[in-house]
């Protein structure tokens, strides 16, 4: 079974939308092998956004990413990263598919909702960050 790192991103959170988008997961045969919820401090999101930090927007995505609490999920199934990424929709809401989350609730490409990992090696790399071996059942 492949696992992936999935983030209900503080916009998510704020407006109401935790129990939506696991409903979506579930529905779509994804399984949750961990989650939780936190406040990122700025560093902290510093640290999980760095591969992304030579880009203009690094300084506005880590602001945003500890503006609030997120959830964040270890979703485990089959080929459950490209599920999840065609459930989560393009980065670029107003690209994204009709009835996927962007789509449907976000209001900027920062402000997107939710982040999910988009390889294996990626989501290992994420996954650790958050989580430990015995967090995940």
């Amino acid at each position: 079974m492949e696992k992936t790192l999935s983030i209900i991103k503080p916009d998510g959170v704020s407006k109401g939308l935790i129990g939506e988008v696991i409903r979506r997961f579930e529905k779509n045969g994804i399984k949750i092998a961990a989650m939780r919820m936190l406040w990122l401090t700025k560093k902290e999101a510093e640290g999980f956004y760095a591969v992304h930090k030579s880009k203009k927007f690094f300084e506005s995505l880590t602001t945003f990413m500890s503006s609030g609490p997120i959830v964040v999920m270890v979703l485990e199934g089959e080929n459950v990263i490209a599920k999840n990424r065609e459930l989560m929709g393009a980065t670029n809401y107003l690209e994204a598919k009709e009835g996927t989350i962007r789509k449907d609730f976000a209001t900027d490409i920062e402000k997107n909702i939710v982040h999910g990992s988009d390889a294996p090696e990626t989501a290992v790399s994420e996954i650790k960050y958050f989580f430990c071996d015995l967090d995940i059942v």
